[in-house]
């Protein structure tokens, strides 16, 4: 998916102006904003979505994505900035459907885990690849993102296809996590007033955290030469490799608590542990004791070890503490609906509101209101779940 949609970012389109706004800031908005309408109808489309359709959404929304793609590069500018609208609205959708296959087994920590490190990889890689592809083989950055994409279709038909091998969840898969079931609109309203404060709390960080996501992966190139990384195609991939790996490594110890309670609570000091490294590497940097690459890792990791967790585990521990009839479709999409919401608000505000700041400062100042976000969220999420705790004797939640 990642293909059809990051390499775009790579490319610069330096001294392009539409209306006295910046060309690639109002392709990103225009990407982000289709985004946003998709997440925001995914609410229905992905909760209610049933197992025999998911390969041909799948699919489908894919190839449609490309074609806009096709369509960017043929249609002259400003005009084709509407391509990339639409080539957000069906990639939003992506997400949700491949989850589906994964949720609800006792094994989704370590199918998660490897879902999400691959678009912590997948989007230096095609950065990189995009880079290749203007560099090496001379497209133009027009071009470019269309045909970045279509070297990534085979893979694409071949791991959808792989993924309509995985065997339904067990009988042992639901005990442990409970069934996974489609989702009427009376039953997301009866999800949402019972747990309303500690999902509001989730999604007002979510949104922060993804706006700063966002912003560090789609102004990647100009962060890495703003810190000494002119010109460097490897940095996108290298710099992520190292993240992926150490995510993995730490959200794959999950898996070993059987209790959902005490799992979801674990995620918790995790996104407090994001937040911290966030916040703590950023000053070190400033402080001069940090080299631009090691803070970019570091920063990296606290960003994903918070992000990864709400985009399937953290959810999906809470369907099965909670034993909601449904699936973690729903509150990840609605998490993602106002995440991508606050990213277009972000580009917007720094577009008009600090047009004289420079991108790396931007970042910084971002990633202090992120980590400060992370740690009040979590410390009364923490107080939240102690407190339910204490009401809910028959589920045994205690941290090990």
């Amino acid at each position: 998916m990642y293909a059809f949609r990051k390499p775009f970012s790579v490319a610069t389109f330096e001294g392009l102006e539409v209306l006295h706004m910046d060309y690639k800031i109002l392709l990103i908005i225009a990407q982000v904003f289709g985004y946003v309408i998709s997440k925001f109808i995914g609410i229905k489309i992905i909760s209610e979505l049933r197992s025999s359709q998911r390969v041909w959404y799948l699919l489908g929304l894919i190839a449609i994505a490309e074609i806009a793609l096709v369509l960017f590069a043929i249609i002259p500018q400003p005009y084709n900035i509407l391509c990339m609208f639409l080539n957000g609205i069906p990639l939003g959708m992506i997400w949700g459907i491949v989850f589906s296959y994964l949720e609800g087994r006792k094994f989704t920590e370590i199918l998660g885990v490897a879902l999400s490190t691959s678009f912590i990889v997948s989007s230096g890689v095609v950065k990189s690849a995009g880079l290749y592809v203007m560099d090496s083989w001379g497209f133009s950055q027009f071009w470019m993102p269309a045909i970045t994409g279509l070297l990534f279709v085979i893979p694409l038909v071949f791991f959808s296809w792989m993924l309509e091998r995985i065997p339904k969840p067990t009988p042992e898969d639901i005990a442990l996590r409970s069934e996974r079931i489609p989702m009427s609109s009376k039953d997301r309203k009866k999800v949402l007033l019972k747990f309303l404060f500690p999902i509001t709390l989730w999604v007002l960080f979510y949104t922060y955290l993804t706006a700063f996501r966002d912003f560090r992966d789609n102004f990647a190139r100009e962060l890495w030469e703003s810190v000494g990384y002119k010109n460097d195609v490897s940095v996108f991939a290298s710099s992520e490799v190292f993240v992926a790996l150490i995510v993995l490594l730490v959200l794959a110890t999950a898996f070993y608590f059987k209790d959902n309670m005490k799992a979801l609570v674990f995620y918790q000091l995790l996104l407090l542990l994001g937040a911290l490294a966030i916040g703590v590497s950023t000053y070190v940097f400033q402080s001069g004791l940090c080299s631009p690459y090691a803070w970019m890792v570091i920063s990296g990791f606290g960003l994903y070890i918070c992000y990864v967790p709400f985009n399937c585990l953290f959810f999906d521990r809470f369907i099965g503490a909670f034993k909601i009839k449904g699936n973690a479709g729903f509150l990840i999409y609605l998490a993602d609906a106002f995440g991508y919401l606050g990213s277009v608000s972000v580009l917007l505000y720094k577009n008009f509101g600090q047009s004289s700041l420079s991108w790396l400062d931007f970042f910084i100042n971002g990633a202090y209101i992120v980590a400060f976000m992370g740690v009040v969220v979590t410390t009364s999420s923490i107080v939240y779940l102690t407190k339910k705790k204490k009401q809910n004797k028959n589920i045994n939640y205690q941290l090990v």
